[in-house]
């Protein structure tokens, strides 16, 4: 049997690091005497995060989407270790809310370019230094949309079921040697995703705006960042490949187990009776919306 994953007290990277998920990752595991590289495209954020660190920490202002630039902060974190790298998080992450009707051909092409490229350029970029070591982990952060489909989110899903696939093939690549591949599956997650989305209406046509779905979606939420990081940390740890954040999470990974083409029925219905939720039935769930930041 493999061994597992040890990332407590040794050096790690993630992305996506200047809020949300990453912030709490961040937080967490430099309290527990890591050395933390972070990196995200929002300065200020990412500045606030290394601000809140404990430890040693290496900065840098990155855009996933740059595939030379990522290959660049690989290696000026290389550089940097004093001890192998034992995971590399791949979590930057944002969200676009429409109807495959009314989709906005750039939009969808910026949500792919970071949720799923990104993930693929940090892999691609890291990967060499952990098989060179011949351990640490890839932790790529998916979704509980990359387990179902959701009205409204198709953009997002196609990203996180990429995600899943991308990592599952890349699990079996790496067998029989000391590196491993981990999906994470966040359910709701308070955080600012929901705020940065990309809304050009309301998609189930009740006129709220931007501003009130958000609220809506964050009235909702299940689980803290820091809740969510110590799950991750310690799913790695216990050597899972597939990590469930969230009692949110465990429920999406069941419907989709029990009624693989009718779980909208039922979460629709269950929804429908939450406060906010008037029009859950009409489409797509704004309290599940999911966290990948």
């Amino acid at each position: 049997m493999p061994a597992r994953p040890r990332i407590t007290g040794r050096p790690v990277m993630i992305t996506g690091a200047a809020s949300g998920i990453g912030r709490g990752l961040a937080r967490r595991l430099s309290r527990f005497g890591s050395p933390v590289a972070i990196a995200d495209v929002d300065e200020a954020g990412l500045k606030e995060t290394a601000a809140s660190l404990s430890g040693r920490v290496l900065t840098r202002v990155l855009d996933v989407r740059d595939a030379e630039d990522q290959q660049r902060f690989a290696g000026e974190v290389r550089d940097w270790l004093t001890a192998p790298l034992a995971a590399v998080f791949n979590n930057a992450g944002v969200a676009v809310t429409s109807s495959v009707l009314d989709t906005v051909p750039e939009d969808d092409d910026w949500l792919w370019d970071i949720n799923f490229h990104g993930v693929v350029n940090g892999t691609r970029a890291f990967l060499p230094l952990l098989v060179e070591q011949d351990e640490g982990v890839i932790v790529n952060t998916s979704s509980v949309y990359g387990l179902v489909g959701i009205p409204h989110q198709s953009a997002y899903c196609a990203a996180k079921f990429a995600i899943r696939g991308f990592t599952d093939a890349l699990r079996q690549e790496l067998r029989g040697t000391g590196v491993h591949a981990v999906t994470v599956h966040p359910g709701g997650i308070t955080t600012n995703i929901a705020r940065n989305a990309r809304v050009r209406k309301d998609p189930q046509g009740l006129g709220r705006t931007k501003e009130q779905m958000a609220a809506e979606f964050e009235a909702v939420t299940m689980t803290s960042p820091e809740r969510a990081a110590e799950i991750i940390h310690k799913g790695v740890e216990r050597g899972k490949a597939r990590i469930l954040v969230g009692p949110d999470a465990y429920v999406f990974d069941a419907l989709a187990r029990i009624a693989p083409t009718h779980y909208y029925d039922v979460l629709a219905r269950v929804l429908a009776l939450l406060p906010g939720q008037k029009g859950a039935r009409q489409g797509a769930p704004q309290s599940v919306r999911t966290e990948a930041v």
